[in-house]
């Protein structure tokens, strides 16, 4: 069974050059058609996931990340001048899926100086799926990749997101796939059956999204439902 994992920084729901208005509908578009199981997304405005979730025939679990003081505020000028406000309209990130029930979700905190990061992950049947968006520190992507694997204790683990790191490694996970600084790594779970695809967004973000394609191992085979 193929699992396809999408993984996008949205830049707070920005555009490259930036546009000067809101650009939710776009956004809602390009994931919308677009072919994944579970994509896990960095940088969203958090008043997106739900719509997200909505307009994509999803399920979404989110964590807050950070400059979210004032959010009623920063919302409304966030919508209005997105490329004034930047990422001081706030932030989160959210994990969307297509197919499958989410059993649980557990959240970590992996840095709180400079910014807020914290790596989230949800669990579908014998899988946890985990979403992080973490400075350009090993040290944070080591301690996202310890959660991930303390929540699922024997389970598979799938451990993606925008790492600001280009080359590296995390004890016990193999690297899946990835572009950049987007990666996605596994554990136990399963191992990539094609090419990672680099998909094409446009203008939107300034990371493109990432596909990486996985089939469950062995007796995992049919954990995801």
């Amino acid at each position: 069974m193929r699992v396809r994992i999408l993984t996008w920084n949205l830049k707070h729901g920005r555009s490259v050059p930036g546009s000067g208005r809101d650009l939710f509908d776009q956004f809602c578009s390009a994931l919308a058609g677009w072919d994944w199981e579970v994509a896990l997304l960095q940088e969203v405005p958090p008043w997106w996931p739900v719509d997200l979730a909505r307009a994509t025939g999803s399920t979404q679990r989110h964590v807050l990340t950070s400059r979210n003081a004032l959010l009623g505020v920063r919302r409304v000028i966030a919508t209005r001048w997105p490329d004034t406000v930047k990422s001081n309209g706030g932030g989160c990130n959210a994990i969307l899926v297509r197919r499958g029930l989410i059993t649980a979700h557990r959240a970590r905190l992996v840095s709180l100086v400079p910014e807020r990061r914290l790596v989230h992950a949800v669990r579908l049947g014998g899988v946890w799926l985990a979403n992080v968006h973490s400075g350009a520190s090993q040290r944070q992507a080591r301690l996202s990749a310890a959660a991930s694997a303390a929540w699922a204790g024997p389970d598979p683990v799938v451990l993606g997101g925008d790492f600001n790191l280009h080359l590296f490694s995390l004890e016990g996970f193999e690297w899946a796939g990835g572009y950049g600084v987007d990666h996605v790594f596994v554990r136990g779970m399963a191992r990539p059956i094609a090419a990672v695809e680099v998909l094409d967004s446009g203008p939107l973000s300034d990371h493109p999204p990432v596909v990486v394609n996985l089939t469950p191992r062995g007796p995992s085979a049919n954990q995801i439902p």
